[in-house]
């Protein structure tokens, strides 16, 4: 797979509209509504909509675009973006106890995206299709099955890849920032004074006369800020400007219209705050803005999925997840990729939300936690970054870091309130990851490292083999090594029991480095052991996907000619046999034991011919 390649700036955009702002872009269907809501006995005052509305309008303004557009963008690596990308950039240059602080919050970051991508498809496919009611209550019964089959036909989908419906993502997408935003100026029209709200003093003054509801207020604004990682994740698929032209251009202003075309119909009409998103259309456009705002939640719903697969995907690169199988959907596109046991465990988890909750406004009491707990998480993590890597002096690093940490932290504080009341769900998923990337990652860290790589014990059997060589048979075989100088386990089984060597022997250890890329003049390290012998390290990314026959031709533009059809490949299988544990030792390695028995092979990872592999194994203790 290449490198995508980087449209031009006005498609850039388009891509923009349709992948990075699918989340964020349709928030306004339930975040006032939801906002409105918390007022008590529904006294829907002038002041507290101006007041939300500026709450809203400023959280845009410094989370999304001071924050995430302007600081944290900054921190790519290679062009990529992302919670374990800037965990990776956090842990160069610090000490082993700080790298590990800063793995720990990259993991939890990473595990809360999974609880995000749980409830974002439920709750943006639900408040989508609620329009109904408001064209015929009577259609309410309808709301949710309608929604489990829509959401079931997306994730039937994934096999198929999203290539070719993606193209119209953009053009969708941008058709519906421009709907909304027509509908906002619509609604502004009916109450220009709406528009000073601008000035944080409404802001202020809400939170600071409605102190008894500040933390509830500050948890339902959050809403319009999910999917502000997005911009991040993203941006080694289309680059830096065109996200922050689309967001700067497109969204945000269609975003800041539509709410406060919202905030002026509530306030003309008290009666809208039911639904004031579909009732700033009129009658003869709620079909068509229903049809439109379906489409534009299932592509949200579908940059989540995407986003699952794509942080599952790093992560089983860089070793914190067990090997599981992969499918590229594009043969263009790297990124575009679809994991079978990702997509359907996913799928069952959306459906018994959306079974379980049966409403948006419900699910709303279940968002936010792990959103802005990765927002805390980032900043910690950008804070790292800014003083380590970009060389920030150390009193302007820190006051970065407040400054990031003085909005998150309250935001985060808030949603907590939401924990008994859904909000557990998805936090709950979030630590079930967290420990399965804990405990692979630890247990796999141990077995590797009892295994034996020293140099001195490798060379002096390569010299014992060529100086009283068993039976010599023509052909290569490579061996796979775990550790760069370890002795293969199937090396060692194939002299005991074969008692023959291959004319050629080849010991390949395919290593992950800490960057998403590397380049073909970098990825091999051929040396010569001996006539027969040589040792191969293979250096990828965790951008990159490991290649068996992409391996052995950069090897043959090196001298060392061989095919994948012409080689034998001599794996590893070890049988784990568990010690004596107790407690909680032995849960972890109950885990981790099932998750080996039911990991990918290391031919079906490294796509070797099934034919030319010979497994072989033994019992090893862990």
């Amino acid at each position: 797979m290449k490198h995508p390649h980087k449209a031009s700036l006005p498609a850039g955009m388009l891509a923009a509209a349709g992948i990075v702002f699918g989340d964020i872009g349709t928030s306004p269907l339930y975040t006032l509504k939801e906002c409105l809501s918390i007022l008590p006995d529904g006294s829907v005052t002038p002041a507290a909509v101006m007041g939300f509305l500026s709450l809203i309008f400023w959280a845009l303004t410094l989370i999304v675009t001071l924050k995430y557009v302007c600081f944290v963008m900054r921190a790519d690596d290679d062009g990529e973006g992302g919670i374990l990308t800037l965990m990776a950039l956090a842990r160069r240059g610090v000490s082993s106890k700080v790298g590990h602080a800063v793995m720990l919050a990259g993991l939890i970051g990473g595990a809360f995206f999974y609880g995000d991508g749980v409830i974002t498809p439920a709750i943006s496919v639900l408040s989508a299709i609620e329009g109904i009611e408001v064209v015929s209550p009577a259609l309410e019964r309808i709301v949710v099955p309608l929604a489990l089959v829509i959401l079931t036909l997306l994730f039937v989908i994934q096999r198929q890849g999203t290539e070719k419906v993606s193209r119209i993502f953009g053009p969708v997408m941008f058709v519906w920032f421009a709907a909304i935003a027509l509908l906002g100026v619509r609604g502004i029209l009916l109450n220009p004074q709406v528009l000073q709200a601008l000035s944080p003093h409404y802001a202020l003054d809400f939170l600071l006369s409605h102190s008894a509801l500040s933390l509830a207020a500050l948890g339902m604004v959050v809403l319009a800020v999910t999917g502000a990682e997005a911009l991040y994740a993203d941006m080694g698929h289309l680059g830096k400007t065109p996200i922050r032209l689309a967001w700067l251009v497109v969204a945000m202003p269609a975003l800041v219209l539509n709410y406060f075309g919202q905030g002026a119909l509530v306030m003309a009409n008290s009666a809208a705050i039911s639904n004031p998103f579909y009732l700033l259309a009129p009658a003869w456009g709620q079909i068509p803005l229903i049809v439109l705002s379906t489409l534009a939640t299932v592509i949200a719903a579908q940059a989540v999925i995407s986003g699952v697969y794509t942080l599952t995907h790093q992560a089983i690169r860089q070793d914190f997840l067990p090997p599981m199988r992969v499918i590229f959907t594009s043969h263009t596109e790297s990124g575009q990729i679809y994991i079978p046991v990702v997509n359907w465990l996913l799928f069952t988890a959306v459906m018994l939300v959306v079974i379980t909750f049966r409403e948006s406004s419900a699910l709303s009491s279940a968002y936010g936690i792990v959103v802005t707990g990765t927002m805390v998480i980032t900043a910690g993590l950008a804070g790292v970054v800014a003083q380590r890597n970009w060389r920030w002096p150390l009193p302007l690093a820190g006051l970065f870091l407040l400054m990031m940490l003085c909005i998150d932290v309250p935001l985060f504080i808030a949603n907590l309130m939401k924990l008994l009341s859904g909000g557990w769900i998805p936090v709950l998923l979030a630590l079930t990851m967290m420990a399965l990337m804990l405990i692979w990652s630890s247990e796999r860290n141990r077995l590797i490292r009892r295994l034996d790589s020293s140099q001195a014990s490798l060379l002096a059997l390569v010299r014992s083999l060529e100086k009283s060589p068993p039976s010599r048979v023509e052909g290569t075989a490579v061996f796979l090594a775990r550790k760069e100088f370890e002795i293969p386990q199937a090396l060692l089984h194939n002299l005991k029991h074969n008692r023959v060597l291959h004319r050629r022997v080849v010991l390949l250890h395919i290593r992950t480095v800490d960057t998403p890329r590397v380049h073909n003049q970098q990825r091999i390290t051929l040396t010569p052991l001996s006539a027969s012998f040589w040792q191969v390290t293979a250096a990828y990314g965790w951008r990159e996907t490991p290649s068996m026959a992409e391996i052995l031709h950069l090897c043959g533009l090196e001298g060392f000619g061989c095919s994948v059809n012409e080689a034998s490949f001599f794996t590893s299988h070890d049988t784990l046999v568990m010690k004596q544990r107790r407690g909680l030792a032995r849960l972890r390695g109950g885990i981790f034991h099932f998750c080996q028995r039911n990991a990918l092979r290391a031919h079906e990872q490294f796509h070797i011919p099934p034919n030319r592999v010979i497994e072989l194994g033994g019992q090893r203790e862990f």
